[in-house]
């Protein structure tokens, strides 16, 4: 029996479909090399740390006192207001917690319930690329129409380091009468880039002059290693036309929990919990009331679990680049990315099947963030996770550094 259907399309969007067959993802398909080889898994982003102390004894709390059943499909309302205080003490974003935030299953459940319920099939949504690959399984599924803007790569003439960066005039030609969704994704996921107000608000002007919608997706959006994440609801204009989305699982290392939420205006929200209710309804409800604990911690708490990232960032990059890898320095989130042709390896795509077996180490390589895996300048590039434990990245270099020394 042939099984056909709009998962054939989100599967091949996302590069998994293989003469008619659906293929794991590359992340399952990297872990179980890291398996099979006893290899390091530097692919994966999933951190090594322990939550925050407060945020799992809430959890346990939570659980002791029962409170282990369905919570309100919207959430529970202790979460909606530690979400609501959030938005407003960190970026003066003023949101009612009854009617214009919803908690979700994670920012995944939250990204897909926003583009099914908004995107119409031959709908345009713009993202950059790489993208998370979610992205075009999601649009895929909406009959939706992906449009995406590169980009731009060079070396910085001083460090000899990989810089990232938009075309803003790209960014802004990507616009047309038929887009419907821009997708911001800024700390950006696979690179670490972060969006400047530049940037930003050419999505905002244009976004307004074709009446489209902005989604947010800022689930690093406190793991910046210099200046603080601007989110792009701030900037005028932006906010009545903004679904914002962010979640638990990067900022307090409960990826596990699936604790997201989205800030929009009532309207927006009330189409988005249409789609919502239909897919999960609710979870999580020991963990609601823990994350509303975590947001509640005061500033220092985050500034320093972004601090403890950014050395072991430094420690993956410097390593990196002293064994022969040109590597970008990312400005936030989990990862970094390393070009290997400067080691003699032009194709990340084989050299990450083959990293696991002869250095023990996995890695993802970028290619797997673009469509069709049409990576062009970037076909040498590999995404390594710096979210593990020191002891992990420093015996991954080492190994990296045995591996490559007969080719430097």
């Amino acid at each position: 029996m042939e099984i056909t259907g709009p998962w054939t399309r989100a599967a091949a969007a996302a590069g998994l479909l293989k003469d008619g067959v659906a293929r794991p993802t590359v992340f399952a398909q990297m872990s179980a090399r890291a398996a099979e080889h006893g290899a390091l898994n530097l692919g994966q982003g999933y951190p090594d740390d322990a939550p925050p102390q407060a945020v799992t004894e809430a959890a346990v709390a939570a659980i002791r006192r029962g409170q282990n059943q369905y919570p309100p499909g919207a959430g529970e309302a202790v979460l909606r207001e530690a979400i609501a205080e959030h938005q407003a003490t960190w970026y003066g974003l003023r949101w009612d917690p009854a009617r214009e935030v919803l908690v979700s299953t994670g920012a995944t459940e939250a990204l897909a319930a926003t583009i099914l319920a908004l995107v119409e099939p031959g709908d345009e949504v713009i993202t950059l690329e790489p993208f998370y690959d979610q992205y075009a399984a999601m649009i895929a599924l909406a009959g939706g129409v992906h449009r995406t803007v590169p980009l731009t790569t060079r070396t910085d003439g001083a460090t000899g380091d990989l810089v990232l960066d938009v075309d803003e005039a790209e960014l802004r030609a990507a616009f047309s009468e038929r887009t419907r969704l821009v997708l911001v994704n800024t700390p950006h996921n696979p690179t670490g880039l972060m969006l400047w107000v530049g940037a930003l608000q050419a999505i905002v002007e244009e976004a307004s002059r074709h009446d489209a919608l902005i989604v947010t997706d800022e689930v690093y959006e406190h793991l910046t290693f210099g200046p603080a994440h601007l989110p792009i609801a701030t900037l005028p204009g932006a906010q009545d036309r903004t679904i914002s989305i962010s979640s638990a699982g990067k900022t307090f290392s409960v990826t596990g929990w699936k604790i997201g939420w989205i800030t929009a205006r009532e309207e927006l929200l009330t189409a988005i919990t249409g789609v919502k209710q239909w897919l999960t309804y609710s979870s999580g409800a020991p963990f609601q009331p823990a994350v509303a604990a975590g947001l509640r911690l005061p500033a220092s708490a985050f500034h320093d679990l972004a601090a403890e990232l950014r050395s072991r960032r430094d420690l993956l990059t410097d390593g990196l680049r002293e064994i022969g890898f040109r590597v970008s320095v990312p400005e936030a989130g989990y990862f970094t990315v390393a070009d290997a042709s400067p080691l003699g390896e032009p194709d990340a795509d084989a050299l990450a099947e083959r990293l696991p077996s002869e250095a023990g180490v996995v890695a993802i390589p970028l290619s797997a963030f673009y469509r069709d895996g049409a990576a062009g300048e970037a076909s040498s590039y590999l995404r390594l996770a710096f979210c593990k434990s020191r002891s992990t990245i420093e015996q991954a270099l080492e190994q990296l550094d045995t591996w490559a020394a007969p080719r430097r």
